[in-house]
């Protein structure tokens, strides 16, 4: 009975987790907000869920591996070509910056709570952490522009080890200031914890892209190895100096991701998606065991710890980092705005409160309710308000509506100044010079080059990009092209035209499903039917449906004339015609087709029958 109450537990927070991401992504919120009521109402509220209970003496070695997967995921994603230009306020934002923070919020801590300065000190230590377990997905929500994003992203990855380093240092002193120790033991810890993290980090980082790098591991057991080598790097650092770990694996992903020649990407889009799941369950589990009576004996002295750090301590710390440097005033006041505390800030409050409260330190429980009210004030205002401030101060990217369009032949050509007209974006990357000389004749924007290049990785400009159409007459190259950006873009957003072998069902030649991006325009158009259209003199013609005008009088008109490509829907929302969609349009949508002049009209007595199905995307 026991054993199925907790698989029932264990299920129900996975459960909640995996429907608080679905909300978030469709109501375009940061996932934290939805994360935070889960646990909320499965633990204080219901009552339904107790993780210590649940886990017992397992619960914090279970959060400290998994926020160790979650910074090397995300160190994992620091590029030092990234912040060229902004290195200076990186170092400031984890450097002095985080001193000005800690102080601030250790001073509001003292002034309007009863913490005494032991607590307050530890309290501003903890509260320097944010962490890409909340920064990352509020980016994802806000979409600044990408020298804020850059910024952010490395300061909550890097500042997670070192926060967590600051505040096992102020507990240590805090321990010899009443006698327990000696100050030197914290020097002494000081100087082991950056030597063991860094260098155990290092080491384990070079060493393992090297092994990545000569290809002497088969890929199907780099993900595996890789998570076993962090669990492993993790607790060795820990077992050189108690919390280093954080910073070996931090360490270890930096350089991974700056190694020449290292292909980190199929490794990251696993521990991306394993930390999409452990952020989730994290979250849940720690929201589960805050106590609402102990929010009551804070008084209003946590509303105010909470006004000075998020309107104090957060603008003085970015005001000095980013002093003198490139970032514009709005870029500065978004930087300012988000700063919001994470799983890291939970897991080191709750694990230092039970050996403060060992030590005999009075009001020790109240440190692990004023943190979670901390990142629960930070996560909640700044979730909901940072993307309309990012659009108000114009530091938002566009929505991604745009289209890139693999090729620059007459085909691409003629559907790309067709959206434009329509306010859709497009981009054409192709190889070939004259096709894209072509292409800036007629006005259109280009990439000159192979869009699965190493130069593309760096140049191609996917800002307000959200779908990718293979307009290329080498299927092959379409299909490199879906494999490439479907992680970015998504499996749903990246098509490609059917070959006449994949038309003809010829399995021998045809290009396997699974590498395939989805089916641009239906099963019965390829590139050669749209490139002979266009000789015989077809162009984009837009019809818009009435009632007395639907989709089957459409396709009686235009039957064997052409092939519908795009609809607009009443709100200009652009649907690509697909093979594995239904579409049903109705009165107001406005139909982009391809099609002869109407001298081809079909000959009396031919029936329609046969005329493709329409559908949408």
């Amino acid at each position: 009975m026991l054993e199925s109450s907790a698989v029932t537990a264990i299920v129900g927070v996975a459960t909640a987790g995996a429907l608080s991401q679905y909300l978030a992504w469709r109501i375009k919120v940061p996932a934290i907000l939805f994360l935070l009521l889960a646990g909320i109402l499965a633990g204080p509220v219901s009552g339904l869920l107790d993780p210590d209970a649940l886990f017992g003496d397992l619960l914090f070695p279970f959060i400290s591996l998994a926020v160790a997967v979650i910074l090397f995921e995300g160190s994992l994603t620091l590029r030092l070509q990234e912040i060229r230009g902004l290195e200076r306020v990186v170092r400031r934002l984890v450097g002095p910056g985080s001193l000005i923070s800690g102080l601030v919020a250790g001073l509001a801590a003292y002034s309007f709570t009863e913490l005494g300065w032991e607590l307050a000190a530890l309290f501003g230590a903890v509260m320097v952490v944010t962490g890409p377990t909340v920064i990352v997905p509020m980016l994802r929500a806000t979409r600044p522009t990408a020298s804020v994003a850059n910024v952010l992203r490395w300061e909550g990855i890097v500042i997670d080890p070192l926060g967590a380093l600051l505040t096992v240092l102020v507990f240590e002193l805090i321990v010899a200031l009443r006698g327990a120790g000696h100050l030197i033991d914290v020097v002494k810890l000081f100087v082991e914890l950056l030597m063991a993290g860094g260098l155990m980090g290092a080491a384990s980082g070079f060493l393992f892209g090297v092994v990545l790098r000569r290809h002497w591991l088969p890929e199907y057991l780099q993900n595996p190895m890789t998570l076993t080598l962090v669990l492993l790097t993790f607790w060795g650092a820990n077992a050189l100096a108690e919390e280093a770990g954080l910073l070996a694996v931090t360490v270890m992903g930096i350089v991974m991701a700056n190694m020449r020649g290292v292909a980190v990407a199929d490794i990251l889009d696993f521990k991306e998606s394993l930390s999409i799941l452990l952020v989730s369950a994290l979250f849940v589990i720690l929201a589960a065991r805050i106590r609402p009576e102990a929010f009551g004996e804070l008084g209003w002295g946590a509303f105010g710890v909470f006004l000075v750090i998020q309107f104090i301590g957060r603008p003085l710390k970015v005001a000095f980092a980013t002093w003198g440097s490139a970032l514009r005033w709005q870029e500065r006041l978004l930087v300012a705005w988000i700063g919001p505390r994470g799983i890291v800030a939970a897991g080191i409050a709750a694990l230092l409160a039970l050996r403060l409260a060992g030590l005999g330190l009075p009001q020790a429980e109240l440190l692990v309710p004023l943190v979670f009210g901390i990142i629960i004030g930070t996560v909640v205002l700044q979730g909901i308000t940072a993307p309309h401030l990012a659009r108000w101060l114009g530091v938002a990217e566009p929505e991604p509506r745009g289209l890139l369009i693999v090729g620059a032949n007459r085909v691409a050509r003629v559907i790309a100044q067709a959206l434009n007209e329509r306010g859709f974006a497009t981009v054409l990357a192709d190889a070939s010079r004259h096709n894209i000389r072509q292409a800036r004749i007629e006005g259109l924007r280009t990439f000159y080059g192979n869009p699965v290049s190493e130069r593309a990785d760096r140049l191609l400009d996917l800002v307000g990009i959200g779908r990718m159409l293979g307009l290329s007459p080498d299927p092959d190259q379409n299909s490199l092209a879906v494999l490439r950006y479907r992680s970015e873009l998504g499996a749903g957003a990246v098509y490609q035209l059917p070959s006449k072998a994949q038309q003809q069902g010829d399995r021998g030649k045809a290009i396997a499903p699974e590498q395939r991006g989805r089916e641009l325009f239906g099963p019965q158009v390829t590139y050669h039917e749209l490139d002979d259209l266009l000789r015989q003199g077809a162009r984009m013609r837009a019809t818009t449906l009435t009632e007395q005008f639907d989709l089957a009088d459409f396709y009686r008109r235009y039957w064997k004339r052409g092939f519908p490509l795009f609809a607009l829907d009443e709100r200009v929302r652009l649907h690509i015609f697909s093979g594995d969609i239904e579409l049903e349009p109705g009165p107001g949508w406005t139909i982009l087709a391809l099609v002869l002049p109407d001298s081809e009209e079909p000959r009396e007595g031919e029936q329609p029958e046969d005329a493709p199905a329409g559908s949408v995307a």
